[in-house]
């Protein structure tokens, strides 16, 4: 019986590559081919979809817009939910509970229900259509979430700590930046890769608060049809591409999610 026991982690596997497969597939043909017939692989290989992304700047800014707004959502979230997870599992004041409750409760709306607010504020403020403008619209789901996930691994690391290096000297700040943040270097890693994916996959307010100047690719990858239809070889080139950079960030936190799933909270 054992020596069949890959059989089915192999199938649950290849089920999940399935779709990712079609879609790299689908990226080097056609729409025409696409639309035409049934092919487990192109039939008229092309690079044209992947041309148009490189050399339409309408394209590969966006790529650029989103990486740049994601960058500095994730960098703001980690940065303001670090002192704050700190408070909630170091020091007990009033209402310390419902205050973490309603931080959560933030991630829990739709973003539907913020867009409309954030879209006159932004354009009263003279921010719209910015990269800083969908990073601090962004922080508002990732700063809770970083914040939770972050008071996890901080409450795992005992109080002797602090009050061993308060005798030993230290202040506040180098403890805090020397000593405790390496020590929960885990917990920051697992924060920054979920604030990063929910801020890259995120449509709704991207794409409500841009225009041109910081329109993001998701955006972009909407305005695919044309007088013949969608571009269908176009589009599935540009999810592939979306792909790549949470696969980058993926490989460089891997062992930190890891030590995530095994000791905090995720």
């Amino acid at each position: 019986m054992r020596r069949h026991t890959w059989i089915i982690p192999t199938v649950y596997i290849i089920f999940l590559m399935l779709p990712i497969y079609w879609l790299v597939s689908m990226s080097f043909k056609t729409t025409n081919e696409i639309l035409g017939s049934f092919t487990l692989w192109p039939q008229d290989f092309t690079l044209e979809n992947y041309r148009t992304i490189f050399t339409d700047p309408t394209w590969y800014n966006g790529y650029i817009n989103s990486i740049i707004y994601v960058s500095i959502n994730t960098v703001l979230s980690v940065a303001v939910a670090l002192p704050a997870a700190y408070a909630f599992s170091r020091y007990r004041f009033l209402g310390d509970k419902h205050l973490f409750f309603w931080l959560l409760t933030n991630r829990m709306a739709p973003a539907a229900v913020f867009a409309l607010p954030f879209f006159q504020l932004y354009s009263a403020v003279g921010i719209f259509d910015t990269h800083l403008a969908v990073a601090l619209a962004h922080t508002l789901f990732n700063i809770p979430l970083a914040v939770w996930i972050l008071e996890g691994f901080m409450s795992s690391v005992p109080k002797q700590l602090d009050e061993t290096a308060y005798i030993d000297g230290y202040s506040f700040p180098a403890f805090f930046t020397k000593i405790f943040i390496p020590t929960i270097g885990a917990g920051i890693g697992v924060a920054a890769f979920f604030c990063f994916m929910f801020s890259w996959v995120e449509l709704l307010l991207a794409k409500t608060l841009t225009a041109v100047a910081a329109k993001p690719i998701a955006a972009t990858m909407t305005k695919t049809a044309s007088s013949s239809g969608y571009e269908l070889g176009l589009l599935a080139a540009a999810g592939t591409l979306t792909i790549i950079p949470g696969a980058i960030v993926i490989y460089f936190v891997r062992n930190y999610i890891a030590k995530g799933f095994a000791l905090g909270r995720v």
